[in-house]
């Protein structure tokens, strides 16, 4: 298995996986446990937007990362947008554990404006929206600015999602029987 835990210490992030609450656009949990993990090759990524946020005084929360196929199944039987879910009969870069959604926080543990929350599914999400304020622009690029130089594409549809390039055909889909213990079932 090549799906590393990300948790700290080993990784100086703040955790808040939203699908593993009712804090999400389904309105119910998705996944039975909160564990994060992502492919080792993405998990070397992380660590360096991690390097790169900590020097300028930010840190990273994550949202989502390694999502088991049955997951994607879940969120596109809810919510069958291909603007905004990968259709799961193509395998979405989370099931490959290579993309991550995050943002970032300020010194006092606060999120950055960013102009939407996480999970909005509207054109104000886009990378390219000018219809929110300079300073959530300006955040976006800053976290835009983080993520590309530590080797991830993002996707321009949502500002939160960061995957590794050629994340389909480099990288194999993973399933919730692939973990060391069950993400979906208690």
């Amino acid at each position: 298995m090549t799906l590393v835990p990300i948790a700290p210490p080993d990784f100086d992030v703040d955790i808040d996986l939203r699908y593993a609450t009712d804090n999400n656009f389904t309105e119910a949990p998705v996944y039975a446990r909160a564990d994060c993990y992502l492919h080792e090759t993405a998990a070397d990524h992380l660590r360096e937007a991690i390097r790169l946020t900590g020097e300028i005084g930010y840190r990273l929360r994550i949202f989502d990362a390694f999502r088991p196929a049955e997951a994607q199944w879940k969120l596109w039987n809810h919510t069958p947008d291909p603007d905004f879910l990968a259709d799961p009969r193509r395998g979405s870069p989370h099931s490959r554990g290579v993309a991550v959604d995050l943002t970032l926080l300020d010194g006092d543990g606060n999120e950055l404006d960013m102009g939407t929350g996480f999970d909005a599914f509207t054109p104000l999400s886009h990378h390219g929206a000018k219809s929110i304020s300079a300073e959530a622009q300006r955040n976006r690029h800053v976290l835009m600015g983080i993520m590309t130089t530590a080797g991830w594409d993002f996707y321009r549809n949502e500002w939160w999602h960061y995957q590794l390039f050629r994340a389909r055909g480099d990288f194999p889909l993973y399933r919730d029987a692939d973990l060391p213990r069950s993400m979906m079932e208690v």
